[in-house]
């Protein structure tokens, strides 16, 4: 199992910051446009412990389709989405919101692994850790953006 964890802080208060990250459209907002990422799911009654949200995206131009479940919703502390059907054999994303320092600290703990055995381990090693790296460094870039 993999793990990566950023953590980036911002000037405003916990509650304004989760409320950011209760909306699933803005995960539009601080994914990398290279992705192509979308929504397909409209949250008609937000998000929630047993929501589910379904996405496409593009990764190195192949088209995918990913659903996520909310497998915990705790607000404004935290909330975990897990991959029911995408790309990864495992995907389990917590995130965290800390107050410190007069702001925000948002704390984002990803675990995943790819398929595929000995296989998935070494493109993960060759390429899945590098394109994570860079689309939590882009998400980390465009919520000190946003925030600002």
């Amino acid at each position: 199992m993999h793990e990566l964890t950023r953590t980036v802080w911002v000037p405003h208060p916990r509650a304004e910051v989760f409320d950011f990250f209760s909306k699933a459209e803005n995960l539009e907002k601080i994914t990398p446009p290279w992705l192509r990422f979308r929504i397909q799911t409209a949250l008609s009654n937000g998000m929630k412990e047993g929501a589910t949200i379904a996405y496409s995206l593009r990764v190195h131009g192949v088209p995918l389709r990913w659903l996520t479940v909310i497998e915990k919703w705790n607000p404004p502390l935290e909330f975990i989405d897990v991959q029911l059907n995408g790309p990864y054999r495992v995907w389990r994303h917590t995130h965290r919101f800390v107050e410190i320092d007069g702001g925000t600290s948002i704390e984002d703990l990803v675990q995943y692994e790819l398929p595929f055995g000995i296989l998935g381990r070494l493109v993960q090693r060759l390429q899945v850790a590098r394109d994570v790296d860079e689309i939590f460094d882009y998400r980390a870039r465009e919520i000190q953006r946003i925030f600002r």
